[in-house]
């Protein structure tokens, strides 16, 4: 087997690594943009909320009102705070993907490197068997014809 077939082969594993490692990252991606939406929209509705209370607030609530929005708006913001921890990791874990899928690119571009460097030295190689051997057929057929005129 020849050096660049070796090569072809540990080509194609470096590069199938390279692909699921990004595919990991636009999923980790994707993790972070839904958690990051989910987020704003949590944010948007307490905002709403807020505003809604004022809007009534400013007509008369009573205490069991208060009480209730309160208690809501608390557990709103748990879950704010939840969805913020949740917008952390997915962070995280795309940092992490993204270190994973950097280094599997250095590793794909060294290894195509090395590759096209020795396709490259095998061409030349072969370019020099041709020429070797379009030169004895030259000198054999120079030879031959010599040989002739010389009887």
């Amino acid at each position: 087997m020849k050096k660049t077939q070796r090569i072809d082969m540990v080509q194609r594993v470096v590069d199938d690594q390279e692909r699921r490692k990004a595919e990991a990252l636009a999923l980790c991606e994707r993790t972070v943009h839904e958690a990051r939406t989910r987020l704003e929209e949590l944010e948007t509705y307490r905002s709403a909320y807020m505003q809604d209370f004022s809007r009534r607030a400013q007509g008369g609530l009573g205490g069991a009102a208060v009480r209730e929005y309160q208690v809501f708006l608390s557990r709103l913001e748990e879950a704010l705070q939840h969805q913020q921890q949740i917008l952390s990791q997915a962070e995280l874990a795309r940092s992490a993907e993204l270190e994973n899928w950097r280094s599997a690119a250095q590793r794909a571009a060294a290894v195509d490197t090395l590759a096209k460097h020795w396709r490259s030295e095998e061409r030349r190689v072969e370019e020099r068997r041709d020429q070797h051997e379009t030169d004895e057929r030259s000198l054999q057929s120079w030879n031959r014809g010599s040989h002739l005129r010389v009887s």
